[in-house]
């Protein structure tokens, strides 16, 4: 929180220096005897510098500088080892809080360039408790005037210094709300520092709030500044990351159909999710002459924008040999192959085509080293019974023989590709005996909606979700409800 009042001194830098240690500054002031330890647990008095002997008095203070090194190296390794920007803030928040030896923090992450994400993430306060401190008028706190003081990244010509308030109830200049809002949420203390450097520019703060009057001393200062610079330099990386995920989520999403087509006869739905690398897993569904539909599933091999290329250009490719010769799935495969491996010999993928005729209840499919269909309806839940073939652009000449189907009213066929079994982290035995279990699990009133069927299992299959963030194999999971 913050207020008019002078902010905390800037850190003496003048102290000695000792050898670099893991890539951090060891310019840490030597404390007093009677500094207590991080931990915030208060420690014996002990003699005076002045009642020690100089190499005594030498030794103490190059033990208590290797103990902070060690400790900043450590609270680092820690953070280095977290993957998105929320897990890494709540990592900075209960590090800083062990620094400044506070119990309750927030941080409040605004990029300057405005392009996001934004979030606020608590530590030891609740929703509603973040909700409350954010009624407080934004220029009378403590991280308002920080981010409202940093410019963008390239523009950072000094990071302002962190803001103390000791006591919110004595303090000078503070706005009537913000002592209202310390006084119902019970802290008397907070102390603010900018997620910010030279070359990240303004990317947010962090603000840590005590329980009782206090400010952290001239060692804490030091010790949690030089951490939150480092943290500030792993953040920028990370929304890098993320800025980067979301780009290729969006164009991924942009390479496949923006709606299902309806076609008399049959339900479809499609769930699909891009992992933080960005696949080339793909689906489509396209309306054919004479009330046809056709129905493909894909995988090309690769991650990054050259295997989401590839993908668009072989969706494109593939629906223009459906609308040909739609009929023949081997045909339509058999040109995909052609053309992959005139045009992209470096570059292998899987397919399976299904040629449906919903007024007949009728399915024509062949695939290229596709994992099988999956058939689910009140009175079996089977796989559809393929021959093996190999991914297209393996061999010299692809073909494979087609298998008809003929699924029963009501029944839901289900295309998919190999990263829905690969996020189970299970052998790939077992994550087609776990896929067939969830599907045979669908409660008979979701059975008559294909998006219901679609979500049940992956739920089932994948109970923690679908998080992009998370890294994983893309998931294309299509269902058809025939009537």
């Amino acid at each position: 929180m913050a207020s008019n009042a002078p902010v905390g001194k800037p850190t003496d830098m003048s102290a000695p220096h000792m050898p670099k240690v893991a890539g951090i500054d060891s310019t840490v002031p030597g404390p007093p005897h009677t500094t207590p330890p991080l931990s915030g647990v208060p420690s014996a008095a002990t003699p005076s510098d002045a009642a020690l002997p100089a190499g005594a008095m030498i030794q103490d203070r190059l033990a208590a500088w290797v103990s902070d090194l060690t400790t900043l190296h450590e609270l680092t390794e820690r953070l280095i080892r977290t993957s998105s920007l929320d897990e890494a803030l709540r990592e900075v928040l209960g590090a800083g809080s062990a620094l400044v030896g506070a119990r309750r923090g927030m941080a409040v992450f605004e990029p300057a360039d405005g392009l996001g994400p934004a979030t606020t993430i608590g530590l030891g306060l609740a929703h509603a408790e973040l909700g409350t401190i954010e009624t407080v008028p934004r220029g009378a706190t403590s991280y308002g005037r920080l981010l409202d003081g940093l410019p963008e990244p390239g523009h950072v010509e000094r990071v302002p210094a962190p803001i103390a308030i000791r006591d919110v109830r004595t303090e000078e200049g503070l706005d009537p709300r913000h002592r209202e809002v310390a006084a119902r949420l019970g802290y008397a203390a907070s102390y603010a520092l900018p997620l910010a450097t030279e070359d990240a520019g303004r990317l947010g703060a962090a603000v840590w709030l005590y329980d009782e009057p206090a400010e952290p001393d001239e060692r804490r200062r030091h010790l949690v500044g030089l951490y939150c610079r480092f943290a500030t330099e792993h953040l920028a990386r990370l929304l890098q990351v993320e800025r980067a995920r979301v780009q290729v989520s969006t164009v991924a999403e942009e390479l496949l159909p923006s709606r299902l087509p309806r076609v008399p006869g049959v339900q479809l739905a499609a769930r699909h999710s891009t992992g933080p690398m960005g696949g080339g897993d793909w689906y489509d569904a396209l309306p054919l002459p004479d009330g046809a539909l056709g129905l493909a599933v894909g995988s090309v091999s690769g991650t990054g924008p050259s295997a989401l290329a590839a993908m668009g250009r072989l969706r494109a490719s593939l629906r223009a040999y459906a609308v040909m010769e739609g009929e023949d799935p081997v045909a339509v495969l058999s040109d995909l192959e052609l053309l992959l491996r005139l045009t992209e010999p470096a570059r292998s993928a899987t397919a399976l085509f299904a040629y449906a005729e919903p007024a007949q209840r009728r399915i024509v499919l062949a695939g290229a080293g596709h994992a099988p269909p999956l058939v689910v309806g009140d009175r079996r839940t089977e796989f559809v019974e393929t021959s093996l073939s190999a991914p297209l652009g393996m061999l010299s000449c692809w073909e494979a023989p087609s298998v008809e189907l003929s699924p029963a009213p009501g029944e839901t066929v289900l295309l998919y590709t190999d990263g829905l079994l690969r996020r189970t982290g299970d052998a790939m035995d077992r994550a087609f005996a776990r896929l067939h279990a969830a599907a045979s699990s669908v409660p008979k009133a979701d059975r008559g909606d294909p998006g219901a069927v679609a979500d049940h299992v992956l739920r089932t299959l994948l109970p923690e979700g679908l998080d992009p963030a998370v890294d994983g194999e893309d998931v294309v999971l299509l269902a058809a409800r025939f009537e």
